[in-house]
């Protein structure tokens, strides 16, 4: 590649990360960065070049570096410029739009002294990328965002290792000032993996857990962390969400029984409103669960496929080892089980009981299981409840 305007080649999308050097000195560090650091792709201008980029995989250029870098960004996760803060600040900020959605930047000094942490240092993962960078350099990282200086929890990360999905983003600037301002922050979790905290560190003064709302209702709070599958009842969330964060944990399993040829619309429908029926929230649905002999189903597919959910399934004699309330001896009579949804959610959950036991809507049948979790080691008082939920709180009628 040799020249400026020439276009990123397709398989650069598969690595990760690419180092623009513009100096003799940035040339050297970014190619000590390509041998240390896996996933990344190197460009520099040709002036620099010296034979061997063809076998190194290096990317050469003429023409000024502020014409390469709008080619890069949007086809690489991060990007590491070996040149000056200020240099890479007026290059990428015409390309901005959103912090969920940019690129994390980092820039290097030309004697790699420092890696430092440009832009998008949470969701765009530039902190954690200066760290490496700084670590294969032999440099020290510059991270200055105020949750990672004060070793506090970070809002917009929380729960994401484990596929939490934040509902209400616009709250995020509001609740994390309240976190790094240290007021008080109450986390209510009904809900999903404990382990968003270090098992090894205390949790800051500031935090406070609860696994139920009742306790929430017992203890001040100026800002809110509410993890739970549950929809709020509307006075709630203006209660919990006026300043708080929602959070989606993927804690739901549906079972899916249903005949053979139904529509992916008919089962998505009958899924949805089972869920809304119940106050749940789709998105913390993990994944569907159902009889092996419909792993191929169609309908079953496509609603998986629109929705990113797997399909778990099971043999008949691995669900008939689940004892049920309400055996069906016209299911055992066609697929040799006494059950499909009820089974096939408890077993793929984990979960000794159900949240919704079986509904049948025209020819679907769904069940729903809750993925137990034990409850946070913080956790305020004596309420706690391992990955459980009242009918109350399920909205389910007495």
């Amino acid at each position: 590649m040799t020249e400026a305007t020439a276009q990123v080649p397709q398989w650069a999308a598969g690595r990760p990360y690419a180092v623009v050097a513009i100096t003799k000195h940035g040339v050297e560090i970014a190619r000590r960065l390509q041998a240390g650091l896996p996933g990344v792709d190197v460009y520099h201008p040709d002036k620099f070049a010296r034979g061997d980029e063809g076998v190194l995989g290096i990317h050469t250029f003429t023409g000024s570096v502020v014409d390469q870098v709008p080619l890069l960004w949007g086809r690489y996760q991060g990007i590491i410029g070996i040149v000056s803060l200020g240099a890479m600040v007026r290059m990428v900020a015409p390309l901005l739009r959103d912090k969920r959605t940019d690129p994390g930047v980092v820039v290097v000094d030309d004697r790699a002294r420092h890696a430092i942490s440009v832009l998008s240092g949470h969701l765009g993962g530039a902190n954690d990328l200066a760290r490496e960078v700084a670590r294969v350099l032999g440099a020290e990282p510059v991270i200055t965002t105020a949750s990672d200086v004060g070793e506090t929890v970070a809002v917009d990360l929380l729960g994401r290792a484990f596929g939490w999905e934040i509902e209400n983003f616009d709250q995020v600037t509001a609740v994390s000032a309240a976190v790094v301002n240290e007021e008080r922050v109450l986390v209510v979790q009904e809900a999903g993996e404990p382990g968003w905290w270090p098992a090894d560190k205390t949790l800051p003064p500031n935090l406070r857990v609860v696994a139920r709302v009742e306790q929430a209702r017992e203890e001040p709070f100026d800002a809110a962390l509410v993890i739970t599958p549950r929809v709020l009842a509307a006075e709630e969330a203006a209660w919990l969400l006026r300043r708080g964060v929602l959070y989606r944990p993927k804690v739901l399993v549906v079972g899916v029984g249903c005949n053979r040829g139904t529509a992916a619309d008919e089962i998505e429908a009958a899924l949805l409103e089972t869920l809304d029926a119940h106050r749940l929230s789709v998105k913390s649905v993990r994944n569907l669960a159902t009889i092996d002999r419909k792993a191929d189903e169609p309908g079953l597919i496509e609603v998986c496929r629109r929705y990113g959910w797997p399909l778990v399934t099971y043999r008949a004699d691995e669900l008939n080892a689940v004892p049920l309330p309400h055996p069906s001896e016209t299911v055992f009579k066609y697929v040799g089980a006494w059950g499909v949804s009820e089974p096939a959610a408890r077993l793929s959950s984990g979960a000794d009981g159900w949240l919704v036991e079986k509904v049948k809507r025209g020819n679907v049948t769904l069940s729903v299981c809750l993925v137990p979790h034990p409850p946070h080691p913080a956790v305020v008082g004596s309420a706690a409840v391992a990955g459980g939920l009242t009918p109350d709180e399920r909205g389910e009628p007495r």
